[in-house]
């Protein structure tokens, strides 16, 4: 029943007793939406979503815990809002977990998108941190050990090619220019038309260049606009557009200057999208998920570009659910992503995360020689020399074009009269032996002498498990399709989903018929122990 008080607004009308008890008669107990009421209190997300509005101005606003209740109802059942006011007309559990009567209206489809903008990710993740704390009072989730992945998701666009893109960018900044140079703004979207038809005919090259001349052209005095005396008395909403758009303009012509640019816009509708690979080229996202290994509870997600580091994005899910939920986390479980020096630093710093981490290690290449690893790295006289199996020792070195480590160069003289020489060159015609020693050398033998243990064996055995629970986001819940644009947004939706699959697994784990322990948190949860 919605709580009296606490949003007056006569839109919404509760059930009263005698509709609840027939609702209860004819929806049977071990319905998903009834466990759920049973399972979760979802009064108490209210002062979160109380947040996302004002007491003093506007008019009473729609409760907000029904509004989550049809975001939960459109995510649990893959419907759109439309689908979902159109099933919760009729459909007697949807009204039973609404908490609504048969002759309440339900809201315009459009009120969900206002909702979710005053939702938002950030109000999301707090009900989303709720949620799993609420699983660790239960019991049900546990400290010692995390398994980590990730998954793709391809953004709401159509990619345009790189002549069409630069010519939606210029016409997005010319709207953005609008409001604050009207005339010149016009003049040039005159142009942009005379250059759209004088190239009609011309090859891609010309038609490309031209419109980066335009752009060009627009921006050299644009960049100057808002640092004239009438840009702050506007509208803000004006000033963030132009702001961003001059922004995405610049960044536009610099992945045009840079060919091989690795952090490329793909589309002015999602600036936040990028190209990335995941078995296949794609455009879009990576869904980054840790889940407890005990309860399969979800316990931290990020949405991160589709060139983002999925490796590295470890350290700040496991950090986010630690300051959150105010626990130490023993161990995490991830895949090879995991195995790169800096990940493996980060993650295992003892004044930092202090994790026990499992990762399968990539494999050595073949080479010939001796390894880097036979050669001896002290400091004498204050500065680092290495010796090699011979005992010859060299101080010269320079950082190596990854940045991982120095290399350090021996002398043709040290090199060749050497006894070893044969056995030490990669190349029988090599004149000198370089040497890389790579910063993370012994976080790298360490993460691999614990591939050889029996206890990372069991751990990798339950790995599966994080595989099984992405599976389910994208072949129950649709994960995979970005429902909207903009990495917040797209957080947004993988918080939801996220929230929702965490609402299934606590009602499978209370109500679990053949689990002794369940039945216990069960009876202790409706006892209110």
């Amino acid at each position: 029943m919605l709580q009296s008080g606490a949003f007056p607004s006569d839109a919404f009308i509760p059930l009263t007793v005698s509709e609840r008890a027939e609702f209860e008669a004819i929806v049977p107990p071990e319905h998903f939406l009834r466990r759920l009421l049973e399972a979760v209190d979802f009064e108490s997300f209210r002062p979160l979503l109380s947040s996302g509005y004002s007491q003093e101005q506007g008019r009473p606003p729609l409760d907000p815990v029904v509004l989550l209740k049809l975001e939960v109802l459109g995510h649990q059942y893959r419907l759109s809002d439309r689908e979902v006011m159109n099933m919760a007309r009729y459909h007697m559990a949807y009204r039973l977990f609404l908490g609504l009567s048969w002759i309440s209206p339900l809201p315009h489809h459009t009120t969900m998108t206002y909702f979710r903008q005053r939702l938002g990710s950030q109000r999301l993740q707090g009900i989303f941190d709720t949620l799993v704390g609420h699983g660790r009072q239960l019991g049900l989730v546990k400290d010692r050990l995390r398994l980590k992945d990730a998954t793709h998701i391809i953004a709401n666009i159509a990619v345009p090619s790189t002549i069409r893109l630069v010519a939606e960018t210029r016409d997005q900044l010319l709207e953005a220019l609008e409001p604050f140079a009207p005339e010149r703004t016009a003049d040039e979207q005159q142009r942009a038309e005379a250059i759209r038809l004088g190239t009609e005919q011309a090859k891609d090259e010309e038609r490309l260049l031209q419109r980066v001349a335009h752009l060009r052209t627009i921006l050299a005095w644009a960049d100057d606009v808002p640092r004239q005396e009438g840009f702050r008395t506007q509208r803000e909403q004006d000033q963030q557009g132009l702001e961003s758009a001059l922004a995405l303009a610049h960044k536009i012509l610099a992945d045009r200057d840079n060919p091989k640019a690795k952090d490329k816009v793909i589309s002015v509708h999602d600036p936040d999208a990028r190209r990335g690979m995941h078995g296949d080229y794609y455009e879009g996202y990576l869904l980054d998920v840790a889940m407890d290994v005990d309860s399969e509870f979800i316990t931290a997600i990020n949405v991160l570009p589709a060139n983002g580091d999925e490796g590295l994005d470890t350290a700040e899910l496991i950090a986010h659910e630690e300051q959150a939920q105010g626990n130490d986390v023993e161990a995490v479980s991830l895949d090879g992503a995991g195995f790169r020096g800096k990940v493996l630093r980060e993650l295992t710093d003892p004044e930092g995360l202090a994790l026990e981490v499992f990762t399968p290690p990539s494999k050595v290449p073949e080479t010939k020689g001796y390894p880097a690893e036979r050669f001896s790295l002290t400091v004498i006289d204050g500065r680092p020399t290495l010796t090699c199996p011979a005992g010859q020792t060299t101080q010269s070195r320079e950082r190596n074009e990854d940045d991982t480590g120095y290399r350090y160069r021996f002398k043709i003289a040290q090199c060749s009269g050497c006894s070893l020489r044969e056995e030490c060159l990669a190349k029988p015609n090599a004149k000198k032996r370089m040497v890389v020693k790579n910063d993370y050398e012994a976080d790298y033998a360490a993460a691999r002498a614990k591939a050889e243990t029996p206890e990372y064996a069991k751990v990798r055995r339950k790995h599966p498990a994080i595989e099984r629970k992405l599976s389910e986001l994208v072949r129950r819940h649709d994960v995979r399709h970005a429902r909207y644009r903009g990495r917040l947004k797209v957080l947004y939706q993988g918080l939801m989903t996220s929230l929702v699959v965490n609402f299934k697994r606590l009602v499978r784990l209370l109500f679990a018929p053949c689990e002794h322990a369940a039945q216990t948190v069960r009876a202790e949860l409706v006892s209110g122990g």
